[in-house]
């Protein structure tokens, strides 16, 4: 469990905060490349840690990323005339670039010194993997943006989604990195005792740190001389990286393909999640149908969906339109989509969980794992240094990975050539 003060310290995120200091040192997805499709384009409501921001995609393409009200008499940027390499306040026209810098001042006398001193707050961006990204720490110690194997293929060999959830960002991140859960919580077939994680419901985690966070192992007995084995990385600070083994028609396949989540606060009570999803090489890539058949299996598919927003339509005001008699005899929880149960269970404990009143057993190593290296992170983060997963090329050349191996072998000899990125 976690203490009530170092609960508060790692889910508030705001400036200032030890948790929020922590997080701006990392780049963080601000939105996705898609929702912001022209040059010169409108602009775009952005609220992330806390802050009320406005994106903007300029004329020469690049992505500005600033304060949501302008610098003078704090008119909300969201009504600016995005033109000429720039965002222009419609109160008065006071016009800034991507960089923050006043480029423009007509309501002023030609000249006027005021102009040089004007700046909108701005942060800097890098778009990669269909997610524009945002680091919102000290300039100085700014690091390297993301390189991680999956934003590297053709946008044919990947898809990339975002939801929101409606609780705290660890809610969900703890839940990602649970896989003891997916033996119930996902137990989409209550008929089939065959499934590889209903075979051992009690898995065996080994936790290893690395320099960008940890990756563990969890072993299932499949009660025939195998294992189900499941490597799953961690990349702090709120990351997941994940194997899968199956097609959506129920059948398994040889090959994995790579996929995760990253959890990013909107505030202290609400989060984004990138959903993002990796061929595991070139013979495997995604159509437009497959993506859409993806998405409908995690129960996100397009009309699962509020219009206009990443918003589920199954969500905590109709109890995520659980069926009771399905719930006998169908599936698990009586609820549709992996997605849903996930957000059905995380965002049912409110928004801000009380972790102190947790009981953890030995199928929560991971998470007690990820819960010290964020407290560390805190902590260096105060203490002046940079925390762990900061240098991009530690996490550059990872993956994951699901299979079968004998009870007798070791998995790093069954498997240390499957976890190396080949993109």
């Amino acid at each position: 469990m976690l203490t009530r003060e170092d609960n508060e310290r790692l889910t508030r995120v705001g400036p200032g905060t030890p948790g929020g200091e922590m997080m701006r040192r990392y780049w963080q997805p601000a939105a996705m490349s898609s929702e912001l499709p022209e040059k010169d384009g409108a602009p775009l409501r952005v609220r992330l840690l806390c802050e009320d921001l406005i994106a903007f995609r300029d004329t020469d393409g690049k992505v500005g990323l600033v304060d949501a009200f302008c610098p003078h008499r704090r008119a909300p940027m969201f009504f600016g005339r995005n033109e000429e390499c720039g965002l222009r306040c419609v109160y008065h026209g006071w016009k800034f670039d991507k960089n923050g810098d006043c480029v423009d001042m007509p309501s002023e006398p030609a000249g006027t010194p005021l102009q040089q001193k004007v700046k909108i707050k701005s942060y800097p961006t890098h778009e990669a993997g269909g997610i524009v990204w945002t680091y919102m720490g000290p300039k100085d110690q700014m690091p390297a943006p993301p390189n991680f194997e999956w934003m590297r293929p053709p946008a044919s060999y990947r898809n990339v989604t975002k939801t929101f959830e409606d609780c705290n960002w660890m809610q969900g991140l703890e839940g990602g990195l649970d896989t003891a859960h997916s033996s119930f919580a996902h137990n989409n077939n209550l008929g089939n005792k065959d499934e590889m994680r209903l075979k051992d419901r009690s898995p065996r985690l080994d936790v290893e740190r690395t320099d960008y966070g940890y990756y563990y192992v969890s072993f299932r007995d499949q009660k025939n001389g195998n294992y189900y084995m499941r490597i799953y990385h961690y990349v702090m600070p709120a990351q997941q990286f994940r194997g899968g083994i199956h097609k959506f028609d129920g059948t398994r396949r040889e090959y994995p393909e790579l996929n995760g989540h990253i959890w990013v606060p909107i505030d202290d009570t609400t989060t984004y999640v990138y959903n993002w999803t990796c061929a595991y090489d070139e013979n495997a890539k995604f159509d437009e149908q497959n993506c859409i058949d993806r998405e409908y299996f995690y129960g996100r598919g397009p009309s699962e969906m509020i219009p206009g927003t990443f918003k589920l339509k199954a969500n905590k005001s109709n109890d995520y339109f659980i069926d009771r008699q399905m719930q006998k005899t169908k599936n698990y929880t009586g609820i549709v989509g992996i997605n849903t149960q996930d957000f059905a269970l995380q965002e049912g404990m409110g928004p801000i969980v009380d972790r102190s009143k947790e009981n953890l057993g030995t199928s929560d190593k991971a998470i007690v794992q990820m819960r010290r290296l964020l407290i560390e992170a805190v902590h260096d983060v105060a203490a002046g240094k940079m925390p762990r997963g900061t240098d991009a090329a530690a996490s550059a050349n990872i993956r994951p990975y699901d299979g079968f191996m004998k009870t007798s072998e070791d998995w790093r000899e069954a498997f240390g050539k499957e976890i190396v990125a080949k993109w």
